[in-house]
């Protein structure tokens, strides 16, 4: 005889295969079949520039493929000490691909995406030994957050504090509220992020190595305002993992 566990299963089972009948496991961008849902379909996943080797071994800035330069390269920011967190990676550029992907997951509710997103944050960190003890998810301003109704980077930070293994931090930090940054230049941005974090748990923060988490990096401008905050809070180090970054030419 089944047992009360058993039969549990069994309905399970028979439900979770009802749902993957009626609702297919589809692409989250072009609706295609695939086995998990969440997940891209290998023709729009080939459509990304995904960030590999060579690249900075710290911030991750994507090098030309034709270049050998040694098993830890630097970019010239990086070189010259301007790299806004002690590491950064990202899992592809900021292009049309990606942009198409983000917008619609930032602005117009598609929080599935945050499921291949994280995915490949989480890949992108594979060739580091980060080892954070807490994942903070980028704050976002209590008007901001009311009007969208969720903040993005929590979304993607999630997964990969289970991925890790940590808790995640959503309240030592507090957000004060700016205009949008839009197409401002980095010395604009630098200008205009500054002074709008506020650690509010320091000893949540002491000694601590945190993870930063967000969807897009522009210049580093929200990741350097957010180290010199949480170091003077006392944490150990602070690290950075996006979705995409921009890319230009240094």
């Amino acid at each position: 005889m089944y047992s009360v566990s058993g039969i549990s299963r069994v309905l399970n089972s028979i439900a979770r295969q009802s749902v993957e009948f009626l609702f297919p496991a589809s692409c989250p961008l072009c609706g295609a079949r695939v086995s998990t849902d969440g997940e891209l379909c290998g023709d729009c996943w080939s459509e990304f520039n995904w960030i590999g080797n060579p690249k900075c071994c710290r911030c991750g800035y994507p090098f030309p493929a034709n270049l050998d330069l040694g098993a830890h390269p630097l970019c010239p920011r990086c070189a010259s000490g301007e790299c806004p967190l002690d590491l950064i990676r990202a899992a592809c550029t900021y292009d049309d691909v990606s942009r198409s992907a983000v917008l619609p997951f930032k602005h117009a509710g598609r929080i599935l995406n945050a499921n291949f997103m994280s995915r490949a944050m989480i890949w992108a960190m594979r060739d580091t030994s980060v080892s954070p003890d807490v994942v903070m998810p980028v704050p976002l301003a209590w008007r901001r957050l009311f009007h969208r109704g969720y903040n993005q980077a929590a979304l993607l930070a999630r997964p990969i504090a289970r991925a890790y293994g940590v808790p995640m931090d959503l309240t030592s930090v507090r957000r004060r509220y700016r205009p949008d940054m839009g197409h401002k230049n980095a010395a604009q941005r630098a200008e205009n992020i500054r002074g709008v974090f506020r650690v509010i748990n320091p000893g949540a923060i002491r000694g601590r190595r945190i993870l930063l988490v967000d969807d897009v990096m522009t210049t580093g401008a929200t990741f350097s305002e957010l180290y010199r905050v949480l170091m003077n809070a006392g944490a150990s180090s602070v690290y950075g993992v996006v979705f995409c970054r921009v890319v230009r030419a240094i």
